[in-house]
């Protein structure tokens, strides 16, 4: 069984950044994908971004991209978002995900395994 644990949500000012932590027990494939989602208030959750546990290679939405970095510490099982430059409406609950899959997936029914989210709101 994978657990997930989400840390280091927070209020930020637009423009801010802040870095999320996804703390994974249990046992990872290195075939898994990690994925970072957010669902605001009222929406559907989003894909944010993906890493490769094996090899790191990343993916992101288009919204994100240029802004946002994943990255992962193998050693230590943990899956980080750095998100810098902030906007008022990325205010959501962020989720860490694990998918067992050999190929890119921005759709959470393709990730098996989910943490609690950690909230992220904009205090501008």
């Amino acid at each position: 069984q994978v657990q997930m644990v989400e840390a280091g949500g927070g209020l930020v000012q637009a423009g801010g950044s802040l870095r999320l932590s996804c703390a994974v027990s249990g046992r990872i494939f290195s075939t898994y994908v990690m994925g970072w989602f957010r669902q605001a208030p009222g929406k559907e959750r989003e894909f944010v971004a993906a890493i490769r546990w094996s090899g790191g290679s990343t993916y992101y939405a288009d919204t994100v991209n240029g802004r946002f970095t994943i990255s992962r510490d193998n050693a230590k099982n943990t899956v980080f978002l750095q998100m810098n430059s902030l906007k008022p409406e990325e205010t959501a609950v962020y989720y860490c995900g694990a998918a067992a899959t050999l190929v890119w997936s921005t759709s959470r029914y393709d990730y098996n395994h989910w943490g609690q989210g950690t909230q992220v709101t904009d205090s501008s």
